[in-house]
């Protein structure tokens, strides 16, 4: 076949289906545009999930009367002048390709009124169908419709999702753009019904109020610029409030959502060890760099950017949601329920919140032990003062409740801390420090010990090799599905070295692949750490706790369960009806 040239119309609809994939594809471009023109109030309707009809509107700038036909011919923008501006881009829009490829696939009205003008310019086209020109009376600034969309590509259209799924992607446009321009009002009608509806204040805190509901938003912890040329902000949430997906996660570089796996991650390994397995934060931040330090021409709907410096941003990022969290992560506080009696159980994402579940874990030892358990109270000599770092106040150890849980008294109240989950704390990030300075806490052995494998325990070793050499584990293969131990870490030291490491594999099996964790140090801590229902000397609760406080992430253990809950001094006045 011969090259030639395609028809003008045929290059436009391939050309649309590099912007518009879908709905939101649509919603994306023309809410951007709006942001452009200097809009503070957005307002899109859909119905259908988009398919049907989408109406952006703005009180932004407008389009002058004899531009909007240019508007929609192709590389027409009015946000670049020449080649130079691409290394310093300053808006969201900038590709001249939106509205005719949005013209290609949907019979388009738009309708723009300027400030100077009297009237508002209206052009009508669609697929095939030459822009007709009118005026009519219209408020200051944009209102761009679209329907039909897809209505001459049934290829195109056959692909889309259900309504409700292609509702929430436009829902998740605008939640985003709402949370990276908290100074716009967004609203959100779908098929009549209002979604989403922001205040725009200029509060982060007031936008993510509009999307994730006012406890969520109130809780946030607050994450602030450091120093360097990448200066990240925004709000993220506690470790107590998250979820099953990784969906909530939302990253903006130069308030342009992004979509970025790395920088997703980076995210989620500042949570490492506070989450428990399986739920994924709640965070919005705003990454701010010099503009020729990121290339955001490198997709056609732009939602992935490059960057001049990805480890360096990855780092930034990672640092300042690390340090909110450390700085305003609490202790699970009962004091925030009320007695089960009665009281409605606050709940996050469906499931009862962590310090209830520890609250009814305690009464579930309670019954299994027939009410029997004692509180052994002995000495009175506070714990160490913890760092600035950590959030553990001054505590006076009291005694052990069941040989579970140790109780304390700190200035503002009681506190009972789970001592396996304690101690698994204490030990990984001991472990953890130990391999970083290449100095594990090993024990050679007089005489090498052969070890047979199972399958799941061989794929363990291919897999974390490197770690479980780091930690302290020295061995090498001994024939077919066995290795000879020359020296293992001193957890797995204690009793039948052979027995100790073929339950450890089989516990760092169980772990899983943990995306972020050090697996191997996770399993060291679980099999060293103190068991629930050994009973301690005082001398060992004190000497755990002070350990505990000296840990840089104090509250949860490394799979994320809480260390200890707080029983404030208002939460046991009311429960025993002294309030």
């Amino acid at each position: 076949m011969p090259i030639r040239v395609l028809p003008p119309h045929v290059a436009a609809r391939i050309a649309a289906g590099e912007v518009v994939e879908r709905p939101a594809s649509i919603v994306k471009e023309l809410v951007e545009n709006s942001i452009d023109a200097g809009a503070t109030r957005i307002t899109v309707e859909i119905t259908a999930g988009g398919v049907d009809s989408i109406r952006v509107s703005d009180d932004g700038c407008g389009i002058d009367p004899g531009d909007i036909e240019t508007a929609f011919r192709r590389h027409a923008t009015s946000k670049l002048e020449g080649g130079e501006d691409l290394s310093r881009i300053l808006t969201l829009g900038f590709r001249g390709e939106a509205l005719p490829s949005v013209a290609a696939v949907g019979m388009v009205e738009a309708v723009s009124r300027p400030p100077g003008s009297q009237a508002a310019a209206v052009v009508t086209l669609g697929p095939d169908v030459d822009p007709h020109i009118s005026a009519r009376g219209a408020p200051v600034g944009t209102s761009i419709t679209v329907k039909r969309l897809f209505e001459r590509q049934p290829a195109r259209r056959k692909f889309l999702r259900s309504a409700s799924s292609e509702s929430s992607a436009v829902a998740a446009v605008m939640t985003h753009y709402a949370m990276a321009y908290p100074e716009v009002r967004f609203s959100l009608s779908v098929d009549g019904r209002k979604t989403l509806a922001s205040i725009g204040t200029g509060d982060l805190r007031d936008a993510v109020a509009a999307v994730y509901g006012a406890e969520v938003a109130s809780a946030m912890l607050v994450a602030t610029p450091g120093e360097g040329p990448v200066q990240v902000s925004g709000l993220a949430a506690p470790p107590q409030i998250s979820r099953g997906g990784r969906g909530y996660i939302s990253l903006f570089v130069n308030r342009r959502w992004i979509q970025n796996r790395r920088l997703a991650y980076a995210v989620e390994e500042a949570y490492k060890g506070l989450l428990m397995v399986g739920r994924h934060p709640i965070a919005v931040m705003n990454i701010r760099l010099p503009f020729e330090d990121v290339d955001v021409n490198v997709h056609p709907t732009k939602a992935e950017v490059r960057f001049r410096d990805e480890s360096g941003v990855f780092g930034a990022l990672q640092r300042s949601v690390r340090q909110a969290l450390l700085a305003g992560a609490p202790v699970p506080d009962a004091d925030l329920y009320r007695s089960a009696a009665g009281a409605r159980v606050p709940v996050m994402d469906g499931q009862p919140t962590t310090a209830l579940l520890w609250r009814h874990a305690v009464e579930a030892e309670a019954r299994r032990t027939g009410g029997a358990l004692g509180v052994v109270i002995t000495g009175q000599e506070p714990a160490r003062v913890a760092t600035p770092s950590v959030t553990l106040p001054v505590l006076r150890v009291i005694g052990q409740f069941g040989a579970v849980y140790i109780v304390a008294e700190g200035p503002d109240g009681m506190y009972l801390i789970d001592q396996h989950a304690a101690h698994e704390r204490v030990l990984y990030e001991r472990f953890v420090g130990s391999r970083a300075s290449q100095a594990p806490e090993s024990q050679g052995l007089l005489d090498p010990v052969a070890v047979d494998l199972s399958p799941g325990q061989r794929a363990v070793l291919a897999r974390e090799v490197e770690a479980l050499r780091a930690h302290g584990l020295d061995m090498e293969e001994f024939g077919d599905g066995a290795i000879l131990v020359r020296a293992v870490p001193k957890t797995l030291a204690a009793g039948d070295v052979r027995e100790g490491v073929a339950r450890f594999l089989d516990l760092v099996t169980e772990e899983g692949e943990i995306e972020g964790r050090d697996q191997v140090a996770m399993s060291l801590a679980c099999h060293g750490a103190v068991r629930a229902g050994k009973t301690l000397a005082m001398e060992e609760i004190r000497d755990l706790v002070r350990q505990l406080e000296e840990c840089e992430t104090p509250n949860t253990c490394p799979h994320g369960r809480p260390t200890m809950i707080l029983m404030g001094a208002d939460f046991l006045a009311r429960e025993f009806g002294r309030r």
